[in-house]
């Protein structure tokens, strides 16, 4: 589990080639577990959001590359992230994307992650 974490910090600029499912997933359960522990420190210990807002700049890169990674795994374009901006429809339709499975083969953006990195 925290391998896939590490994955998303060492290819945090990497915006080119694909995720896998495992590997997004994980990340993101890892950000909800850290962020959730750093705003009850923030708030009971430090008396401001600070920890919390600093580890979400801190991640705010690795987190759009490993989203793009993402879409790119199921043969999508990074641009297809601009649904963000649309409220709710545009969340659902994302949502419904980085739950697929991506495409077994190589595609436009490389090969497939399962074959290409080691299974953890």
């Amino acid at each position: 589990m925290i391998d896939w974490y590490f994955r998303v910090w060492e290819r945090g600029l990497d915006f080119a080639g694909r995720s896998q499912r495992a590997e997004f997933w994980w990340f993101y359960l890892c950000n909800l577990l850290i962020t959730s522990g750093l705003a009850i420190i923030g708030q009971h210990f430090v008396g401001s959001r600070l920890p919390w807002e600093l580890y979400g700049l801190a991640v705010l890169i690795p987190s759009l590359a490993v989203r793009i990674r993402r879409l790119h795994d199921t043969d999508r374009s990074g641009w297809w992230l601009l649904l963000e901006l649309v409220p709710v429809l545009g969340w659902i339709v994302l949502l419904v994307f980085f739950c697929e499975a991506g495409q077994p083969a190589e595609n436009r953006f490389g090969p497939d992650p399962r074959v290409a990195l080691p299974v953890v």
